[in-house]
């Protein structure tokens, strides 16, 4: 295989012994005969590429907009963890899917001979913004755009550390290559195949960039909770006084959003970690929807999207090339990826002291759930297992009215353990911290989906507010007859009808109905919990009575 001295981000440092270094950590992982290696290349180099690959095309303002084809999110389903003597205890085997070391071996073999006379991109990374508990990623793309997307996302060591730098995890990214599921151990012609004890992550038959980061994120959450750190789905925030804020959820909540206050300064938008020293971040960037993104609602976010550097994913563009964030004609997943930096008030250093407050982020489409509502340290356990939010109609084939989604831990996808594992190490430290626990409903209120109306953000960033400061409880609080947990009777410039959901609907009897319902469900998910968790978090589940009546 060959490899340009152009590239090598620092030519100066491209002398015979670098060069032979870099190709040696290559070839002994099993790459042969490439056309070439691209090391480390900046936005400019990576945009030049691109277009001379015909990958995408530069929006107005200076993003680079590209398309994924046919995936425009996450192949769950063809997610894969190597079983062995590492795994085969330690991994949550409901809800990950095994392969056997031997299909695992042939899957490398056979991405690596995909490879031969290509051309391939390298970027050496790093997750996770505390030294002590990071790990250094090497991640090996044939698409430009995806390795400029990684570079934006990861964290980009200097010039120093990138001399010196020893992958710990490899990720080999090859959309073009297309598994064979007999032979491969997997299900369809696309493929994510983690090895955990080998360190390797293949990506097989997507051009969706997002498999990237959550693998990283996945190889951490098996990684970290032995030592006592917690992985988090999740964003956070600092305030000036240095009181850090953590809000779980998943996707299409608000965590980007609500994190991106510009009177605190942004830790992260996606996933952290909480370890001895407090949170931290585990990227450099952000990954931030943008399906009906606006200035006036998102200023921050939507400012990225003229920015070069930014990647906008599955963005469609409209008259001279300006992005229409309201045409999800490709996908309603559309997405702008940029690097942390590209926000005027982020933290420099992705790190932060223990958090003050954990805010569980929930967009519930039947209209019951209040706005927010404080809970206990058993109560945020039970809502962090349950992990509970709503679909709505159109979002999904076949989906024509809301359906409830319970992704345990806000990232049940991710999750390589199991659930009570990352929730009792939550308790711990939230019980160790005196942390202050609130679910936020930023989904719909006045009815369900299609009768009610979505949450006014206005309202939801009066309550954070209130919550962060310490006022919300200034009011007093009221005990949910549903879910048990403290709803505030009145906060300032808030309207009070809506801190009371069932009197914004027009029939209270047909809430009650919707209400029961929904702690049905509730219920019935946390059935395959209960052997795992104590007492106290039982007693904190919705009252079966009222699921029965």
């Amino acid at each position: 295989m060959t490899v340009s001295i152009d590239s090598v981000t620092d030519p100066t440092a491209a002398v015979e012994s670098g060069i032979a270094s870099r190709m040696a950590g290559l070839g002994e992982f099993g790459f042969e005969e490439l056309a070439a290696v691209h090391w480390n290349l900046t936005a400019p180099e990576l945009y030049e590429h691109a277009m001379r690959g015909g990958e995408g095309c530069i929006a107005a303002g200076g993003a680079l907009a590209v398309e994924t084809g046919a995936h425009t999110g996450r192949s769950a389903q063809d997610k894969f963890i190597v079983r062995d003597a590492l795994t085969a205890d330690a991994v949550w085997w409901a809800n990950n899917k095994p392969m056997e070391p031997r299909k695992f071996d042939q899957l490398l073999t056979d991405m690596l001979a995909h490879s031969r006379g290509r051309s391939l991109y390298v970027q050496d990374l790093h997750g996770g913004a505390d030294p002590d508990n990071r790990v250094a990623a090497r991640v090996v793309t044939e698409l430009a755009w995806h390795s400029l997307f990684i570079r934006n996302l990861l964290i980009r060591p200097g010039r120093e550390a990138l001399a010196a730098f020893v992958p710990e995890l490899t990720i080999v990214d090859l959309p073009s290559f297309r598994a064979h599921p007999e032979r491969h151990g997997c299900r369809t012609e696309t493929v994510i195949a983690c090895d955990f004890s080998r360190r390797i992550v293949l990506i097989g038959g997507t051009s969706y960039a997002g498999e990237m980061k959550k693998s990283v994120f996945t190889y951490l959450n098996f990684l970290l909770p032995p030592k006592g750190v917690m992985p988090m789905h999740c964003s956070a925030n600092v305030g000036p006084d240095g009181d850090a804020a953590v809000f779980f959820g998943l996707s299409g909540t608000g965590k980007t959003t609500l994190s991106a206050d510009p009177a605190r300064t942004l830790i992260g938008d996606d996933e952290h970690g909480w370890g001895e020293s407090g949170i931290f971040n585990f990227e450099g960037g952000c990954y931030a929807k943008t399906i009906r993104l606006s200035a006036d609602a998102e200023p921050e976010i939507h400012a990225t999207t003229r920015r070069f550097g930014t990647v906008l994913e599955n963005v469609v563009l409209g008259a001279d090339r300006v992005p229409d964030f309201d045409d999800d004609s490709l996908t309603e997943n559309t997405r702008c990826a940029y690097p942390l930096d590209f926000i005027p008030n982020a933290s420099p250093t992705g790190r932060a002291g223990h958090p003050a407050n954990i805010i569980m982020l929930t967009a519930d489409a039947f209209g019951v759930m209040p706005p927010i509502a404080r809970l206990t340290p058993a109560q945020a356990m039970y809502h962090f297992l349950s992990g509970y939010t709503a679909k709505v109609a159109g979002t999904e084939k076949g989906v024509t009215e809301p359906q409830a989604t319970f992704s345990t831990c806000f990232g049940a996808p991710f999750m390589p353990r199991h659930p009570s594992e990352y929730g009792n190490l939550l308790r711990e430290l939230i019980a160790r911290h005196g942390v202050d626990c609130w679910l936020v409903n930023t989904g719909w209120t006045g009815g369900a989906y299609g009768t009610g109306r979505r949450m006014p953000i206005a309202a939801t960033r009066a309550l954070l507010a209130a919550a962060l400061d310490g006022s919300l409880g200034a009011g007093g609080f009221r005990t949910d007859p549903n879910f048990g947990f403290a709803v505030p009777l009145s906060v300032a410039g808030v309207d009070v009808a809506l801190l009371d959901p069932r009197s914004t609907w027009a029939s209270g009897e047909a809430y009650d109905a919707a209400a029961r319902r929904l702690v049905g469900m509730f219920v019935a998910n946390f059935t395959k919990f209960e052997d795992h968790v104590d007492g106290e978090v039982r007693a904190a589940a919705p009252t079966t009575l009222a699921a029965a009546e």
